[in-house]
């Protein structure tokens, strides 16, 4: 007979935090959410990977590219790129993140001295850049000829059909600096010639970077930022347990921070196998996460083969349906709970501890303090990301709302058979994740203002300056429907005319 959990499945929504004593310097500004997401022992916590944000967004076609990937880690928090791509085009993008540097971009708008000024407008009505570089061959590090701005072209005095070479300003005419200039450097140019934008080129006048006006006083304002020992942005990326062999030594060259095999069911023997394989070639310097789980057995078992986090989470993903499928599962609080012991108990034993991150089954900024109060040391979310500018998704209209986007990785049009099947064919025989949209967000940095600052002010009634007090602090009581509905407006005549 099977064994039976008695003990309700249950989820984030069921639980409020009991308010503790708010002191005079519990203030939003001195609450600190910076958090350890790789595992350490008492001597060597320093060698652990943190961030300053507990917060990373899934390892989604609809949600981790490298343009989300660093406004993120501007943000202090963490993306994992997709695996469901090729190996060069996970790598590239990893590269990307990593070549960032705050101020000075990678130009994506780009063309050649002989395209059409119909090309440049459609360019800058696409991507809302009114900065166009002329280069060579039309990409991003050719030989720079020039720059075209949307103020070289008048409509009505110009044809569409002739050559951007004839309205751009030419190089001889630019103001242009070398690679190696200091942002601050840029910054003076910029302001004493009267320019929004400085071309950075190297000795052979490639294009390396474009430094704008606006650019710094951003840079500035970005605190939190997540950097190497290098100053570049820290950036994870997602591997699956059947070309790991391949692809982690092409993240690995490209820079990457951190790996995390990527699967709705962690608790394998492939997971084993693929970590003992990356630790015995790469050395405990390369980190990589296993999951997903939802039990101790499973987190004790990731843990020895030498996991350097573990996810938890199965089926609670807005986007997910396994648990509808194939009926595995379990509530992302008990299952957050019971790992969260099970991860003490281990540190207790050993000595090492191994962060858990709860991925999936957040519906409202307040969980994330639930789940970090059950002992979650980050967590992962793709719903609250792909609703934002910076996500891959497309933007559009349904009905009278602008909308993002948004797939699973269990759907046939992401086609991430790696994540799902037990064998190498190459198929989705039935699907795990639907296909939807999300309401549309704006900038990831607006978005993750107001949600921060909900997080802190819900740690600070909860008497706790850092995750490590809260978990110390908070008393979680179990909330009955009747006091859900409770906690909602309720009683009202609405204000609204119809």
């Amino acid at each position: 007979m099977a064994k039976l959990i008695n003990e309700l499945s249950r989820t984030f929504c069921e639980y409020l935090l009991i308010p503790q004593l708010t002191t005079y310097d519990l203030i939003p500004k001195n609450v600190s959410l910076s958090t350890y997401i790789t595992k350490y022992s008492k001597d060597t916590k320093n060698d652990a990977l943190k961030i300053n944000l507990p917060m990373a967004s899934a390892a989604m076609q609809a949600v981790s590219d490298h343009k989300l990937a660093i406004a993120l880690a501007k943000e202090g928090g963490i993306s994992f790129i997709y695996s469901s791509q090729k190996i060069s085009d996970q790598a590239n993008m990893v590269k990307k993140v990593k070549s960032y540097k705050a101020g000075f971009i990678v130009s994506e708008s780009n063309l050649k001295y002989n395209s059409k000024i119909s090309e440049a407008i459609n360019i800058m009505d696409e991507t809302r850049h009114s900065t166009i570089p002329i280069t060579e061959d039309g990409t991003p590090h050719g030989k720079l000829l020039g720059i075209l701005t949307d103020k070289d072209i008048r409509l009505s005095r110009v044809s569409t059909d002739e050559e951007v070479g004839k309205y751009m300003t030419p190089f001889e005419k630019l103001v242009v600096e070398k690679v190696g200039i200091t942002l601050q450097s840029a910054n003076d140019i910029i302001w004493e010639n009267k320019i929004n934008c400085l071309p950075i080129i190297d000795e052979e006048q490639h294009l390396q970077y474009l430094s704008f006006r606006k650019d710094y006083d951003e840079s500035k304002k970005h605190v939190n930022q997540n950097v190497d020992s290098e100053k570049r942005l820290i950036v994870g990326a997602a591997i699956n347990t059947w070309d790991y062999k391949e692809r982690v030594p092409a993240l690995i060259e490209a820079g990457v921070d951190i790996l995390c095999i990527d699967s709705s069911d962690g608790y394998s023997e492939y997971q084993k196998d693929a970590i003992k394989y990356i630790k015995s070639t790469f050395g405990e310097s390369v980190k990589v996460g296993a999951g997903n789980i939802v039990y101790q057995d499973a987190f004790r078992y990731l843990a020895e083969a030498g996991a350097d986090f573990i996810k938890v989470g199965i089926g609670g993903g807005s986007i997910c349906i396994t648990r509808e499928q194939k009926g595995i599962g379990r509530g992302q609080a008990s299952a957050l709970v019971d790992v969260a012991s099970e991860r003490d108990k281990y540190y207790n034993e050993t000595g090492i501890y191994v962060p858990i991150c709860s991925d999936g089954g957040i519906t409202a900024d307040y969980q994330i303090v639930l789940a970090l109060a059950m002992g979650a040391d980050f967590v992962m979310q793709g719903r609250f990301f792909a609703r934002f500018e910076e996500s891959p998704g497309k933007k559009t209209n349904v009905g009278h709302n602008i909308v993002k986007e948004y797939w699973g990785e269990g759907t046939k049009r992401a086609a991430n058979w790696q994540r799902y099947a037990d064998s190498s064919k190459p198929d989705v025989i039935f699907e795990e994740g639907v296909d939807s949209f999300v309401p549309f967000g704006g900038t990831l940095a607006n978005g993750m203002n107001e949600s921060v600052a909900k997080i802190k002010s819900t740690m600070c009634s909860c008497g706790s300056k850092n995750i490590e007090e809260l978990r110390e602090k908070a008393i979680l009581t179990i909330v009955s429907e009747a006091s859900i509905n409770e906690g909602s407006p309720h009683d009202l005549i609405s204000k609204v005319r119809v």
